[in-house]
């Protein structure tokens, strides 16, 4: 089985990649490898050039520092029996040679611009709502400033009139220390609030990547335009045909020949059942579809 085949992608400081796909697509499996939290069992990852694999102890030490998380729960991924201010001098203390009064100061520093208060240092998990809780995660995964922050869902488990603010957040984080984001979501709405690119995934593969704006407005792959087809939106186009998505995702132990998503497509034909086909350059993006020309032309 193969949750990721063939992801690489370039980060740019300062700007975000959106990863979005159904559940089951690898959004999270490439996440939990990005921070090196998952191995792969087979095959090869490269951090900047660097292999994992071959990687010593300082090297991948290096890379933790670099890449950071924020996980999906506000509520699993804080510890319940240690103090706030202590969580996020744990990064500083492990990593750093500060001393105490200086961990101290710069914990209130990042807690000041995640707006939270000098008291909350002492308190505990529990007395923090969800968005607070996100909050603290965000400012424990800034603290060591790493070129690149990993947020995967970060705001699906919020309450809706909580999300912007934790989303402008995320992004007056990231103009402050110039961060370059991976973006993890199903919510294509969001998406399109905090992206610069955006990489479409499906069964461990990228079928579209390019400029967010490019995605939204001509998507070239089926499976692009199905999902955006399927997202709500306030002043909906009458004329616009919707692209519903049948059956169910493959089993990943078991996929399809050819194309991936060709049991599922509306314009599939033999060659899609045969043969695979390649992520290649078209226009200003890439796009794995043996038939994208059309949908560039307006043709299909």
């Amino acid at each position: 089985m193969r949750a990721l085949n063939g992801v690489s992608f370039e980060l740019e400081a300062g700007k975000t990649l959106a990863v979005v796909g159904e559940s089951g697509c690898g959004k999270s499996t490439l996440a939990r490898a990005l921070t090196l939290i998952e191995e792969p069992s087979s095959g090869s990852l490269k951090i900047a050039g660097q292999e994992v694999a071959g990687a010593d102890k300082a090297q991948r030490k290096q890379l933790r520092k670099d890449v950071q998380m924020v996980f999906q729960s506000p509520y699993a991924s804080l510890n319940p029996r240690q103090k706030i201010g202590d969580q996020l001098a744990e990064p500083l203390l492990i990593n750093t040679s500060l001393s105490a009064s200086e961990r101290r100061e710069k914990v209130q520093a990042m807690m000041k611009q995640v707006g939270l208060r000098p008291e909350h240092y002492q308190r505990y998990p529990h007395m923090f709502s969800g968005g607070q809780r996100q909050r603290i995660a965000l400012a424990r995964a800034m603290m060591l400033q790493p070129k690149v922050l990993v947020a995967d869902e970060p705001t699906s488990a919020l309450d809706v009139s909580i999300q912007a603010q934790v989303l402008n957040l995320f992004m007056d984080l990231q103009q402050e220390f110039n961060t370059a984001y991976v973006f993890i979501s199903h919510n294509l709405a969001v998406v399109r609030h905090v992206a610069d690119h955006v990489m479409v995934m499906y069964l461990g593969r990228p079928v579209e990547m390019g400029p967010k704006e490019d995605i939204y407005t001509r998507p070239l792959h089926p499976y692009t335009q199905a999902l955006l087809s399927a997202t709500p939106t306030i002043h909906p186009d009458p004329d616009k045909p919707k692209i519903k998505i049948v059956g169910e995702l493959p089993n990943p132990l078991n996929p399809p020949s050819g194309c991936a998503f060709h049991k599922r497509c509306p314009y599939a034909t033999e060659r899609c059942s045969t043969e695979e086909p390649a992520l290649r350059l078209l226009d200003s993006r890439q796009v794995a579809c043996h038939y994208a020309e059309q949908f560039l032309d307006g043709v299909a």
